[in-house]
């Protein structure tokens, strides 16, 4: 099933053994693993640093039934969850914008190809995402711009040639 799985996503396969999590949390921007939720849980309890260096997680049960990302969802574990369920698996997503169909920060940010400067406004913003429509302003400079703590702000992260 693991090799099924991998062979999809494009993955490579690693075989559990003791700190395993801890061995590969660094090395991997996302992990998928097929096991219980539980153990999943209390072996990456103890690495969990923030949502803007941990890898994406996600949980898949052995019998390729559901697909569960832990951590991650806005930056990963949620696109690879879809893309698990093309072979059939059912994604379980609990991550509230998407569960109502809106954008996030996070997926503005990926979709317009922006660096989210002030990561501890997306929390206030995407709460803001669940119930109304936010502008997203494009401001060209040379400028000067100074925003609350409840607005987000994108930047490329190399100016185009």
């Amino acid at each position: 099933m693991a090799n099924k799985l991998a062979d999809h996503i494009e993955a490579d396969v690693i075989i559990y053994k003791k700190d395993i999590f801890k061995d590969i949390f660094e090395e991997y921007q996302a992990i998928v693993a097929v096991f219980a939720t539980g153990i999943v849980v209390r072996e990456i309890a103890p690495l969990i640093v923030d949502k803007w260096e941990d890898p994406a997680i996600v949980v898949v049960d052995s019998n390729l039934n559901f697909a569960i990302p832990l951590l991650g969802g806005h930056h990963g574990a949620n696109d690879l969850v879809r893309k698990i369920s093309e072979i059939g698996v059912i994604p379980v997503i609990t991550t509230a914008t998407e569960v109502h169909n809106r954008n996030s920060v996070e997926g503005i940010a990926a979709k317009l190809g922006y660096d989210i400067v002030n990561k501890e406004s997306t929390r206030d913003v995407n709460c803001a995402l669940l119930d109304q429509d936010v502008e997203v302003l494009e401001i060209k400079g040379p400028k000067i711009v100074i925003v609350d703590n409840d607005v987000s702000v994108l930047k490329k992260e190399k100016a185009e040639h």
